[in-house]
């Protein structure tokens, strides 16, 4: 399917390319979308979103492992002692003895805590669920950006294209009209035409001259555009072909095919099965959790001097909410009323992906029956032409005849143009619309991206920060 983008259109829109001396080096549609899908900015940014998403499984599943931590405290502790002795004498005298003492202690606590959650009504389940569905919006949503930015890049590419062919016929159409203005000069002197002539074939050419100035401003912003999307400066393009392989027979075909396959509705789907995993999430806040709990505890003069106390405890616990102050409640309908929202965008992207493929459709079929006409056109512009300069040269035709002849023929010629890009561009909007704008469909070489590998790599970890396939900083 890749040897599609190395043809030319037709040999009308080639021999427009070709007015102009081609440099050694073309670039063909397939480099362009290739270096668009390794290089582009917002689809790597569209990646690496992915990749943040995938960690919600991670996240998901440790809802069903073990929590451990440590615990302690250490100090200093004083303990005073004060005993007072009395003692009577002789004659009833009486004598106090007191003797102070202290005494120092170092305790310090440590504790040892492991939980281990056995059922928290249903929510880590939902969550799991949840995260799955999200992973897979967000994959459709990559295939979104992905289509995007080779659409981009394809519009791009043809649109300078059709620039560059636009010049080269201006630019000849310059050349044809200098040497008509040299030849209308000479009949001038020799008395055959009037100054009038000579005057018409002079503002032509400046006409031509500034639609070929206007030609090269627009081929600039073209190349702007290219660069910015593509993200290299563009060589001499070649013009494609349509894919014609690859597109539906029909537009009811094309409807279909985009209901099913476009990756903006399978998003929406996967966003509401989101959604419903979300509610269940939010009521399991209302059903009882159970868990396990460990603790070993040392204690080290907590009390005494000298005397050690260990502890090993192992507790059921169990938690039933009772009343939430009616914000559980109040969360769950927002929840549901976001599904709702969610079961409407779906009917939302399917009215759009049909549109789409609707106006692609009709777009490709438009220009292929104005291509037809502009071809036949052109064939008739070159003939009468050619019998306006014949007989403009025994006297029976003006100058300004020739001139309106050869005007005319180029109008046809830049409007053939623009109809062959038409084609062209409603060709890949139609693939866009039906959700086979992508490398792998378009087999281009490059290497693809695979979008399961990093949620595989991540999904069973159980520790470690860092990510996976990156190189670790030094």
């Amino acid at each position: 399917m890749a040897n599609w983008m190395r043809h030319t259109a037709t040999a009308a829109f080639a021999l427009a390319v070709g007015l102009s001396v081609t440099p050694a080096a073309a670039q063909s549609l397939e480099e362009a979308l290739a270096s668009a899908y390794r290089s582009n900015p917002e689809l790597l940014a569209q990646r690496a979103a992915l990749r943040a998403v995938d960690e919600q499984v991670p996240r998901a599943m440790s809802q069903w492992r073990p929590t451990v931590q440590v615990s302690g405290n250490a100090g200093m502790a004083r303990d005073y002692n004060q005993t007072t002795t009395t003692v009577f004498g002789p004659a009833g005298s009486r004598d106090d003895n007191t003797v102070r003492t202290q005494r120092v202690r170092h305790p310090y606590t440590a504790t040892l805590q492991a939980t281990q959650p056995l059922y928290r009504g249903g929510r880590s389940t939902a969550e799991l669920a949840r995260a799955e569905a999200n992973i897979q919006a967000g994959r459709a949503l990559l295939s979104v950006t992905e289509q995007r930015v080779l659409l981009d890049a394809a519009t791009a590419y043809i649109n300078l294209a059709r620039e560059l062919a636009v010049l080269d016929l201006n630019t000849n159409n310059v050349q044809v009209l200098q040497r008509q203005l040299e030849a209308a000069r000479d009949r001038f002197q020799v008395g055959e035409i009037t100054r009038t002539d000579v005057s018409q074939a002079e503002a032509r050419l400046a006409q031509a001259q500034a639609a070929r100035t206007g030609s090269e401003g627009n081929v600039n912003t073209a190349r702007a555009a290219y660069l910015r999307v593509v993200g290299q400066e563009a060589n001499r393009p070649t013009v494609p072909a349509v894919p014609a392989a690859l597109l539906p027979g029909s537009a009811a075909e094309a409807r279909d095919v985009a209901l099913a396959a476009n990756p903006t509705v399978v998003q929406a789907r996967y966003s509401h099965e989101a959604a419903g995993h979300d509610v269940a999430l939010i009521e399991g806040e209302k059903l009882p959790t159970v868990g396990l709990q460990a603790d070993a505890i040392r204690g080290m003069e907590t009390q005494t001097r000298g005397v050690q106390r260990d502890t090993v405890d192992l507790l059921l616990t169990f938690t039933v909410p009772i009343y939430q102050q009616g914000l559980t409640d109040a969360r769950v309908r927002e929840a549901k009323q976001t599904q709702g929202q969610r079961r409407t965008q779906i009917d939302v992207s399917q009215r759009q992906v049909t549109d789409e493929a609707n106006r692609a459709w009709q777009q490709l079929q438009t220009a292929r029956a104005q291509i037809a006409s502009f071809e036949a056109q052109i064939r008739a512009n070159e003939i009468a032409l050619e019998g306006v300069s014949q007989e403009a040269r025994v006297g029976s035709r003006t100058v300004l005849d020739v001139l309106n002849a050869e005007q005319e023929l180029l109008n046809s010629r830049v409007s053939l143009v623009q109809a062959q890009r038409d084609q062209v561009l409603a060709s890949f909007q139609l693939l866009s619309a039906t959700g086979r704008l992508t490398a792998r469909t378009l087999s281009l070489p490059v290497e693809y991206y695979d979008p399961e590998a990093y949620a595989k790599a991540t999904r069973d970890r159980w520790i470690g920060t860092d990510i996976p396939g990156e190189t670790p900083k030094p």
